[in-house]
């Protein structure tokens, strides 16, 4: 099992106990995305779901600027053929699954600016908090001309819905805080940086008390459910909880009127 550590550089990790902080580390560039910070993001999720003794992750920016502003540009100009713009493609897949399938759950902290990849990445969070400086979307139609994969419309049509995606789109606007409030785009907003860092923590330490087994077959169903229909299968889920040693846990402890005691087994 490969131990998770603190370290720097533009993909920042912090350890702390059971939750693990990933924070986008280039304010300078308002945490413009390279791709070794993609992989080295998608690698942090593949770590998370070999060592279980983690139970949360937050990502954020560096910063009150940006989450993150995107993919840096920089790393289009080598594009020459339709394959780079399918490999890029593929390779931001892989990054986005990773993140969206991790074992915990996955909280986005964000401030300030959060589109292209940035929002991308947002998106694939389980749960996202803001700041009021807030600025989400895609606004490729007047920037790149560039387009969003299948996989990451349907992302984007989860929560918002086709017609809001079109809007988004077409009119290469940004989302501000009240407005992502109200259509469930983000659950909570706060005024500072600082408040977002202290509420993401609060939000992470709440789960980190709640049965690891019933979160994960959670995300796994509802990711079953967009691919699939409600016709997937989920035998194996359910046997997954019902089966486990935290359910009869729960069980015991509500009987005898105290907190459970997950092991996440």
């Amino acid at each position: 099992m490969d131990m998770i550590k603190n370290q720097e550089g533009d993909l920042a990790i912090s350890v702390d106990g059971a939750l693990v902080t990933a924070t986008l580390n280039r304010p300078a560039a308002r945490n413009a995305m390279t791709f070794e910070m993609y992989e080295n993001l998608a690698d942090l999720c593949r770590a998370i779901d070999r060592d279980h003794s983690i139970k949360a992750l937050i990502i954020t920016g560096a910063g009150s600027q940006a989450f993150s502003s995107g993919t840096d540009i920089s790393q289009f100009t080598v594009f020459e053929t339709e394959e780079d713009g399918w490999a890029y493609e593929e390779r931001m897949e892989r990054v986005l699954s990773a993140i969206e399938s991790c074992r915990v759950p996955t909280i986005a902290a964000i401030s300030g600016a959060c589109t292209g990849g940035g929002a991308a990445i947002a998106a694939c969070c389980d749960i996202r908090i803001t700041t009021d400086t807030l600025k989400f979307g895609f606004p490729i139609a007047r920037t790149l001309g560039n387009c969003l994969s299948i996989a990451n419309y349907g992302r984007l049509v989860d929560l918002i819905g086709p017609a809001r995606v079109k809007d988004l789109i077409f009119r290469a606007r940004l989302v501000g805080s009240d407005e992502a409030l109200s259509i469930g785009l983000v659950t909570q907003v706060v005024s500072t940086h600082e408040e977002l860092l202290l509420c993401a923590r609060e939000i992470a330490e709440r789960i980190m008390q709640h049965a690891p087994l019933t979160m994960q077959t959670c995300k796994t169903a509802l990711l079953r459910l967009r691919e699939e229909g409600i016709a997937a299968n989920d035998k194996d889920l359910i046997a997954t909880c019902y089966m486990s040693d935290d359910f009869r846990e729960g069980m015991t402890a509500f009987l005898e009127k105290r907190s459970p005691r997950w092991t996440g087994r």
